[in-house]
């Protein structure tokens, strides 16, 4: 590993190269910030994994200027069927169309390593990022002045290795080294059930409805997803004393998928992986030490019920990312690091109790369960908007923080995502704004105000009273905005001044423009 020479010092580690890791070291590229990632496998994990990202997450990915290529590679998802264990359809759910006011498809199914080798790609154009694949971390310790230190082994050669670092990211997933050396521990919400995941590829046409099927049986609980043009994936809890060694030939798993492949014989049927995975609900209790930051699975795991695991460390890496680059860029004050657990600890542990709640809905009560299900779900779509509810890809907004503040009038603004609608030429607003904060507002500024913004930040005059934008402050009851660089909305008022007065204390790296 000649470019890792021993006591050499990077500003950002990265452990682990998943999209966690490489989603945070890109976001820090954005800004110019250097960093190495470092991960213990040579290339992209050929297994497929996570299959669902919502629309919110998607506009994390566009970001990243991958828009076009993850639309290329992903599949709207058109809603929810529920399913009793006699396959009678007991309520559908279908998702609108249209693109949500964050500009996606509200429900995304791809492949995972697609999407790592997408995103790996990417860092072809920023070379402030390194990534060293067949390194193992061992180690992180806080060393001398702050630095921390890494120490890892070459997995080619076995050589040692060792640098410093002003901070740590761990990306390391569920059974993090870096979790271990900051003293973390994972903390049980109370679910644990084991599923076999069964991923197939066929150019059959398996003549299913293009939502995702969800089997609400208490004897076995299934989900069935089509993931691209030829690839689908069943999911089914495992009984006690069961394997994934039982269900290792389409032969074998004919009994569990019959009813979505019918007469498709097994040899247009080709098995990608079968395997039983433990869904857990768990939580880090300390998500940083220091300049060492827990991110994704390192920090969190849930259910997958919602499709929300993948999505929940994207969210790591986007809430962390622009507060780490304002510090090492001195934009931004060091004590701005605390609100990154403060923020995402929270909303993490509200969507792993969701999943949580949506499996014990769909699986568990015995008999009684089942029967409360069969009265129940055939009329759900009675009650009005429940529909909507169903399929709402928006999740809470993040709490109280430095960075999110709350007022009475605007309280349904601040710390929710601002829309992302089409404005100039054709264009997203993200797309416009870079990287930095943006005030949005109705009102017309003063010299003086309008200098403040404009130096280092964006501003959206919005003069038609027609538009999205708009609207959206009209239903908050605010005439203007602060909205951070990762789009969530920090204030929210009709006092403009006190707005734009916010920008002289929080100030971040800025590629943006003034926009009329």
């Amino acid at each position: 590993m000649s470019d890792l020479v021993d006591d050499g010092h990077v500003p950002v580690v990265v452990v682990g190269a998943g999209p966690t890791g490489i989603t945070v070291a890109t976001l820090l590229a954005q800004y110019g910030i250097e960093t190495l990632v470092l991960d213990k496998w040579p290339g992209v994990y050929r297994q497929p994994r996570a299959v669902h990202m919502d629309d919110e997450v998607v506009r994390i990915v566009a970001r990243l200027g991958l828009a076009d290529r993850f639309a290329a590679i992903s599949r709207p998802a058109l809603g929810l069927r529920l399913i009793d264990g006699k396959f009678d359809v007991l309520a559908e759910f279908r998702r609108d169309p249209s693109l949500s006011d964050n500009g996606f498809p509200r429900a995304n199914m791809f492949d995972q390593p697609e999407f790592e080798a997408l995103l790996r790609a990417n860092l072809a154009h920023h070379p402030e990022v390194r990534l060293r694949g067949d390194v193992e971390v061992t180690g992180v310790v806080a060393g001398a002045g702050g630095a921390i230190r890494v120490t890892a082994v070459d997995r080619v050669d076995g050589s040692a290795i060792s640098l410093t670092a002003d901070y740590v990211l761990g990306c390391d997933g569920a059974n993090s080294t870096v979790r271990r050396d900051i003293g973390s521990t994972m903390r049980a919400l109370h679910f644990e059930q084991r599923w076999l995941v069964v991923d197939v590829a066929s150019d059959a046409d398996l003549g299913q409805w293009e939502g995702v099927h969800q089997l609400c049986d208490p004897h076995r609980a299934g989900t069935y997803m089509r993931i691209g043009a030829n690839r689908y994936r069943w999911e089914f809890r495992l009984l006690p004393g069961e394997s994934a060694s039982d269900f290792d030939s389409i032969s074998a798993l004919r009994p569990l998928i019959a009813p979505w492949t019918g007469q498709v014989a097994d040899g247009d049927l080709h098995v990608l992986r079968v395997t039983d995975y433990t869904f857990r609900a768990q939580l880090a209790d300390r998500w940083r030490s220091g300049g060492v930051f827990l991110l994704g699975d390192a920090a969190h795991l849930t259910p997958p019920f919602i499709g929300q695991g993948l999505g929940a460390g994207l969210r790591d890496a986007m809430n962390l990312a622009w507060k780490l680059a304002g510090v090492l860029t001195t934009e931004l004050p060091p004590s701005i690091l605390d609100t990154y657990e403060k923020e995402r600890k929270p909303h993490a542990r509200s969507m792993i109790r969701l999943a949580r709640n949506v499996g014990q809905a769909m699986t568990s009560g015995g008999t009684v369960g089942d029967l409360a299900r069969r009265v129940l779900v055939p009329r759900l779509h009675l009650l009005p908007g429940l529909g909507a509810k169903v399929l709402d890809s928006t999740t809470p907004a993040l709490h109280r923080s430095t960075l999110v503040r709350r007022r009475r009038a605007a309280a349904g603004l601040a710390g929710r995502l601002c829309p992302n609608p089409v404005v100039d030429g054709g264009a997203r607003l993200d797309d416009l704004l870079g990287t930095g904060f943006a005030v949005i507002t109705t009102e017309s500024l003063t010299a003086s105000q309008l200098e403040r913004v404009t130096r280092r930040d964006a501003l959206v005059h919005v003069d038609d009273p027609g538009t999205e934008l708009a609207e959206w402050l009209r239903r908050g009851r605010a005439r203007a905005a602060l909205v951070r660089p990762d789009r969530t909305v920090l204030r929210a008022g009709r006092d403009v001044a006190a707005v734009c007065d916010d920008l002289d204390h929080l100030r971040a790296p800025s590629t943006s423009r003034s926009i009329r």
